[in-house]
């Protein structure tokens, strides 16, 4: 088995469909196949900021639910769009305003067919999704070694938004704890959540949320090869969401 792990997509449905090209998919009909089977993984926080979440959503559950052959695990942005469908009272805000407005853009009927879309690409996820073949586990936010293979509240809230300390930043966003640094493992943990500039490597971890809806790039972790592919983004560049790493040369 060889696949592709796509980084946060959040919107940028342009430059998902570049990377595609650039890693050798072919389109047809609606969705990408790899001439040589490869496997794409979507590690979530599909829409939000970005100027095309629908898009994105039909694609990926053309992928993933309709034709069987890809994977998606969800994010902290895909967590709340599905609480929003359900009806429950969350902020519209922090990214979910831009999703919201495309979907009431809509009419009612399309609208009810990307609702039923989206929350089934989402009740049928893996909270995480460990692929042996490869000796890989894909989480969205990353995931520490002694929650490997459990599903508690804990495991969920580390998945979806990192090693949260509960406080927040001059810039009020959430500190996280660097769990990466102490991940002494010798299987792959692929994610995203946090954007950097260039695809950080530490521990047999590597984090490709290389920030496409912040003016970076969209990134994929090729595995076996563990190798990296990028195309750039379209949107413009925001230098101060990118966080650095005090092990980054």
């Amino acid at each position: 088995m060889k696949i592709d792990v796509i980084g946060d997509i959040h919107g940028c449905f342009d430059e998902l469909c570049e990377l595609f090209k650039a890693l050798g998919y072919k389109r047809e009909q609606n969705v990408f196949i790899h001439p040589n089977g490869r496997i794409p993984v979507f590690l979530g926080d599909l829409t939000d900021r970005g100027p095309k979440s629908l898009p994105v959503i039909q694609l990926v559950y053309h992928m993933v639910v309709e034709r069987n052959y890809a994977k998606y695990v969800p994010g902290n942005h895909c967590d709340k769009l599905y609480r929003y469908f359900l009806g429950n009272n969350v902020k519209i805000q922090h990214g979910l305003e831009t999703t919201v407005e495309e979907y009431m853009n809509l009419d009612k009927q399309k609208q009810l067919q990307i609702k039923q879309q989206f929350m089934k690409l989402y009740e049928n996820a893996d909270l995480y999704t460990q692929i042996k073949e490869v000796n890989a586990i894909v989480a969205h936010a990353g995931i520490k070694q002694s929650l490997i293979g459990t599903h508690s509240k804990r495991t969920k809230t580390f998945v979806l938004y990192g090693d949260i300390t509960g406080e927040k930043d001059e810039f009020g966003r959430p500190v996280r704890r660097d769990w990466a640094q102490n991940y002494t493992g010798d299987t792959w943990i692929v994610y995203g959540h946090t954007p950097v500039l260039k695809p950080r490597k530490i521990n047999q971890t590597i984090n490709i949320d290389t920030g496409c809806v912040f003016g970076n790039k969209l990134t994929a972790f090729q595995l076996p090869e563990e190798t990296t592919v990028s195309v750039p983004s379209k949107q413009p560049f925001q230098g101060d969401r990118f966080r650095s790493f005090t092990d980054e040369k």
